[in-house]
Formats: structure tokens, C-alpha cells, sequence
């Protein structure tokens, strides 16, 4: 080889050489020096960390029966840049999922044209048609697993509860209050891909860690049965709204909530569906209570007035007027003993107990009962209702307020007041949340003020002329309550309809209470839409099946008799009238009479041609409650002396009493 030759030789050696050391050192800097840098641009290229949603909690009935719960579910995605054929692809998609499939074209063609690598084809499918698709193995389409809400029992509940978005995302009820609870902490997956971003190996980071599980205080079995009531009440008075509210009086423990129009939270709101069909009505719409708010105006007279049950109340024949304002009754009432005005529930008595109890009083009963605060349920929205604070109050309020009227309340609120009836005196704060304490009881009223309530709202049962007899008897057990027909304002006109909220709050048995019902039917109309004949029915039901459900011994033989001589009888006109009627200038309560067991009747007339009043009769060797009821029932006052049997009478018997005088009866023994 000559010395060119070899020259070119080493040349060519010398620059081999220096190439493998420049590959050498490139070896050395990505191997060694920039090792880590690499390491990670290769990780983010090849690897993905993809969130691992946590199962969202269990919600429970009291007996541990599942309420709602998630169930893992595929949902189809694309990456519209690597379909060979988007209208083929929109065709298969649609036919399988049961999508328009020209709708689907489109939304594929604007994600490929905005270079866009990803698109939601259908979340949530079902298990046929995952089959379906998975059997294709076309390697555009993509399943990843999900999570559904699942609700069992469909409707059952469907208030308290609530339901979730497509994230899982509390929007109502329950899942929305506890949402936080209930989603728990999403973990971490590391998925390895492939140049086609295949994922051919995974690896868990962190762990989900799932929901909590909440058990509730409602018992699956009683809210079927308040629910399946309700909507027959609903439909058989073609009214449009109600709600119905059972509860533990003594622990507060809310065992049924319904509302009717329901719904399906597994189903999305669907076109057309009732605006009204998601509010939960017995928490967030309060409304005027009517008659029933009369247990809270003689709740408040016992403890605050010489007012006794046997006390005779003046009733106006059926009008009075007051501060101007003149207020009509449902029915011509002379006088009532004070159980009588709730059993008949008389307007215009209840009113003269409402004077005696007076402004400050009645208010301070009335948020001591829980009236104008909510009570604290986990539900989004509970009202307050409405208490106005006394500065507004016009001076013939005490009337309205006396008998439901310028007032608001919840269902709820009225089953926490009829609950401290029904417990001794306490109020209770209503639980919904079984794994939550009680708060300690409040006491509102003296425990003899409670028994004597039982016992007057038990006439409201009983007594062949109570607004509830006949509807509200429970076989096998006592019970007491209060019919409740209010008038519903316009706010339009700005005057009272002759539509009515008809409610029932009560309790059985009626000794030691397990169970508070309150019912309210909105939009009743007529005699046959009284508090009466359409709401106590519902509560009759669903007390006794919560009675049985929850194994409470009768305390009434099962083939008690009815009274067939009581039909027709119940005074069902319970409606609290709010309609200002022509002026009529009545007398109201006289003050300082001198027995307060008393409350004395209208003066006598001027004119000497209404001089002529009922014959008296003879109530010689009666005893007290049975003047009382032949008294009230003939519309003639009667003043009291002494205890026992009637022993003397002035005016005597068959004499005409005067209008204006009473018949007074001295009692011995």
C-alpha cells in the first residue's frame, strides 16, 4: 500500500474513531448525564395517570335496607383522529347505542376538524350494549368504567334523598348535603401505553378511599305506606300537591317523609315533567296552617291564663269584630266550653282565648313551639316559615294568628310542635341522620299542660261532633289530633280564595305516644276538601302502619264497635275563615270578670224587640261536663259555682232567658 493509500487509511480510521466517541459521549449524556430528563419525557409519553373515582357511599334506611348506592358502569368514548371512516363509525355507534346517528356524524366531524382527541360517545351504558359493542373489537372505541347512582326502591324517598349529576355530584336531598361525605377521596392509576396509546400494564398509586355510608332515621316500610296514602288522597280530591310527615315524638327520628308529585332520581329530568314534581313540599314550602294552629293558642292559654278546659268561651253566634275588622265563623256558636272550641274548632273562640293569652304571649309560644326557625334538617332549603316579629303585628293580628292565619309554617315544623304535645312538653329537634346524637329536649310546656292537650285533641277523635271523628279512629288504638282547613291567599288579588291547604297533625296512642303524623293537602276546595275527610284519613293509615311496624301494643280491643248513631254528626267545618264579612260591631271579651273560668257573652240588646230569648232548661242534677255539652249544644251561657251536681238554677227551668244573660247554676255535693 502505498503512503496515500495509508495516509486515507488513518484518516479514515481517525475520523471512525472520533465518530464512535462522539456516540460514545452522546451515549454517556443521555445514559448518564440527562438520564432523568429523559427518563420523565419518555414517562410522560408512554404513561398516564388517570384519577380512579372512589365509590360514592352507601345511603341506608333505619333497618339497613339500601336506599341508594353506585354500581360501576362502562360509558364509550373515541378519538375521532384515529377513526378510518366517521360516517361508518357514526352508523355502528348509533345503531348499538341507540343514538341518532347523524347527530353523532356531526359531533365527530367538529371534534376532527378542532384536531380534538377525545369525545364522550354515551356515558352510562347498559350491559347489552357493552356486549354488543366490546364483540366489534374495532380499536377506535374506548370503554372506560364508571360509576352510576343507583336507587332501588325507584320513587320511595325520592325528597330526602335527592339524586346526582353525571360526576356524581349531590344536586338534591341528601346526596347534596352530605356530598361530602358521601364521594370520598378519588385514588390514582399509572397507565402504560403503547405508540397507539394501548394500554398494555397499570399500576395503582394511591388507593380510593370510598364514601362514607349514611343510615337514616327513615323507615322504608311506613314511607311506602305514607306515600302510597298520599297519592290516593292526591288523586281522589284532584288536588295537585300534599305532603305527609311521620316522627318519633320522643327522639325526633323522622321515620317517613313523602311528597307528592314525586319522582324517579334515577331517571333525568325529563321534558315536560311537573316544575313541582323535585320540591321537597314538607320542608321548603311553608304555608298558612289554619285550624291547627288552634292546639298552639290553647297550649298557650293553659299555661298562661285561668283558662281551664271546662271554661266556657263566648263564640258570637258565628261573627265578631275586632279592631274594626269583623271575622265570620264556620258555624253560630253561642258559647263552648274550651275543649269544645277544639273539637268543633270554633274561630271566634278560639280568638277570645287568643285576647286572653294576648300579643306577647302568643309569640313567645310560638317560637318556644319552633315557629319561625327551621328545624335543622340536613335537606338543601328548609324554610323558616314566617313569625312576625310583634313591632308588625296590627292590632287585630291576635285574631288571625289565633287561628292560623298571618302565620307560615312547614310540615315539618308542625310535627315538631304536635311532637311536644304528644311527649310531655318537650320539643325535639327533628333527626334525619341515625349516627348523629340527639340534641337534649327543650322544655316548652309544664307536663300537666301536655296531658290536658292529648286529652282535648283526643275529642277532636271521639266526641261524635269532633271535625276528626270518623275519620282519624285508629282500630285497636286511641288517638288525638286537630283537623285544619286554611283559605290560601292570593298574592295576586291579594285577598283569600276558597281554595284551602286541608291538614291533620296528631298522635297515638293517645297515654304514651309512639308516632306524630302531620298531613297537608294543598288546592282542596268545597266541604268535601275540609282538613276532615281528606287529610285524617291519610293519617289514620299511616299511623297504623307505623304502629304496627313499629310493634306498639294496642291499647283499644280490635272489634270495638262503631258508633253507626254518630254518622252525619261530626262537625267537618273546620275551614278558618279569613274573609273580612260586613261590620257587625259584637262586644269583645269582657276584662276582669270575676271567675276566670268564665269569659262572659255579648250584652244585652238595646232594641226591646230582640228582648225574647231560649226557653231555659232544667239543668238540675247534672253534673258540670254535662251542662256544659247541653248548654253549648242549645247556644245558652251558663256561669258556674261550686263543683259537683246542679243544685239550684237562676232563671229557673221554662223560664225565657233574656238575650245578653247567662243561666247561673250553683253545683254541690
Amino acid at each position: 500500500m502505498d503512503t496515500q493509500g495509508t495516509h486515507r487509511v488513518h484518516l479514515l480510521a481517525r475520523m471512525g474513531f472520533l465518530w464512535a466517541a462522539l456516540i460514545v459521549v452522546r451515549l454517556l449524556q443521555l445514559q448518564i448525564v440527562q438520564h432523568d430528563k429523559y427518563r420523565t419525557l419518555a414517562q410522560q409519553q408512554q404513561e398516564k395517570i388517570v384519577e380512579m373515582r372512589a365509590p360514592r357511599g352507601t345511603i341506608l334506611d333505619r333497618a339497613g335496607q339500601p336506599l341508594a348506592m353506585s354500581l360501576p358502569v362502562d360509558s364509550v368514548c373515541v378519538d375521532p383522529l384515529r377513526i378510518p371512516d366517521l360516517s361508518v363509525a357514526a352508523d355502528i355507534l348509533g345503531r348499538i347505542l341507540g343514538l341518532d346517528s347523524q347527530d353523532l356524524l356531526g359531533k365527530m366531524k367538529f371534534a376532527a376538524d378542532g384536531r380534538r382527541g377525545f369525545l364522550w360517545i354515551k356515558r352510562h351504558i347498559t350491559a347489552d350494549e357493552s356486549r354488543r359493542l366490546r364483540d366489534l373489537n374495532l380499536d377506535w372505541v374506548e370503554f372506560r368504567t364508571e360509576s352510576m347512582r343507583f336507587y332501588p326502591d325507584k320513587q320511595l324517598a325520592a325528597h330526602v334523598l335527592g339524586g346526582v349529576d353525571f360526576e356524581e355530584k349531590g344536586n338534591a336531598g341528601i346526596e347534596q348535603s352530605l356530598d361530602e361525605d358521601l364521594e370520598g377521596h378519588p385514588g390514582t392509576l399509572r397507565v402504560t401505553s403503547d405508540v397507539k396509546q394501548r394500554g398494555f400494564n397499570s399500576k395503582v398509586d394511591t388507593e380510593p378511599l370510598p364514601g362514607k355510608i349514611v343510615k337514616l332515621t327513615v323507615d322504608s316500610r311506613i314511607q311506602f305506606v305514607a306515600e302510597q296514602e298520599l297519592e290516593k288522597a292526591i288523586k281522589t280530591h284532584h288536588v295537585k300537591t300534599g305532603s305527609v310527615v311521620a316522627m318519633d315524638p320522643k327522639t325526633g327520628d323522622v321515620l317517613a317523609l313523602a311528597n307528592y308529585p314525586t319522582y324517579d332520581p334515577n331517571e333525568p329530568p325529563r321534558h315536560g315533567e311537573d316544575p313541582m314534581a323535585r320540591d321537597d313540599l314538607a320542608a321548603t314550602t311553608p304555608y298558612e296552617p289554619g285550624s291547627v294552629f288552634k292546639v298552639i293558642t290553647i297550649a298557650a292559654a293553659l299555661e298562661t291564663t285561668h283558662l281551664r278546659l271546662e271554661t266556657i268561651i263566648p263564640c258570637g253566634n258565628g261573627v265578631i269584630t275586632l279592631f274594626g275588622r269583623t271575622i265570620h265563623d264556620h258555624s253560630r256558636y253561642a258559647s263552648l266550653p274550651m275543649e269544645d272550641v277544639l273539637a268543633r274548632s270554633s274561630n271566634i273562640g278560639a280568638i277570645n282565648i287568643g285576647l286572653k293569652v294576648g300579643d306577647a304571649n302568643m309569640y313567645e309560644y310560638m317560637r318556644r313551639f319552633g315557629f319561625g326557625k327551621s328545624t335543622g334538617l340536613p335537606l338543601p332549603g328548609e324554610s323558616a316559615g314566617m313569625v312576625r316579629p310583634l313591632k308588625y303585628w296590627q292590632k287585630s293580628s291576635i285574631g288571625s294568628v289565633a287561628m292560623g292565619h298571618e302565620i307560615s309554617v312547614t310540615a315539618l315544623q308542625l310535627a315538631q310542635a304536635c311532637s311536644v304535645i304528644a311527649n310531655g312538653g318537650f320539643r325535639v329537634k327533628p333527626r334525619l341522620l341515625r349516627d348523629t346524637a340527639p340534641e337534649t329536649p327543650q322544655r316548652v310546656l309544664q307536663p300537666e299542660t301536655a296531658i290536658t292537650m292529648r286529652r282535648m285533641m283526643e275529642g277532636v277523635v271521639i266526641k261524635p261532633y269532633g271535625t276528626g271523628h270518623r275519620y282519624a279512629h285508629i282500630p285497636g288504638y286511641t288517638s288525638g289530633g286537630k283537623t285544619g282547613t286554611a283559605q290560601i291567599f292570593d298574592h295576586h288579588t291579594h285577598q283569600y280564595t276558597h281554595f284551602y291547604n286541608a291538614s291533620f297533625m296528631g298522635f297515638a296512642p293517645v297515654t304514651n305516644p309512639a308516632v306524630v303524623v302531620v298531613v297537608t293537602l294543598n288546592g282542596t276546595v268545597g266541604t268535601a276538601g275540609y282538613g276532615g275527610p281528606t287529610s285524617a284519613p291519610v293519617f289514620r293509615e299511616v299511623a297504623a302502619a307505623a304502629l304496627r311496624i313499629l310493634d306498639v301494643p294496642k291499647d283499644l280491643p280490635d272489634d270495638l264497635p262503631a258508633d253507626d248513631n254518630d254518622k252525619g254528626k261530626a262537625d267537618e267545618n273546620d275551614v278558618a275563615i279569613a274573609d273580612l264579612g260586613p261590620s257587625v260591631p259584637l262586644p269583645l271579651v269582657q276584662p276582669n270578670s270575676p271567675d276566670q273560668r268564665l269569659l262572659l257573652g255579648p250584652p244585652a240588646p238595646e232594641s226591646p224587640s230582640e228582648l225574647a230569648g231560649p226557653m231555659v232548661p232544667n239543668f238540675q242534677g247534672k253534673s258540670v261536663r254535662d251542662v256544659i255539652q247541653e248548654s253549648a249544644a242549645l247556644g245558652i251561657p251558663v256561669e258556674f259555682a261550686g263543683s259537683g251536681i246542679a243544685r239550684a238554677q237562676i232563671p229557673p227551668p221554662g223560664a225565657i232567658l233574656p238575650l245578653g244573660e247567662r243561666v247561673r247554676i250553683q253545683f254541690g255535693r
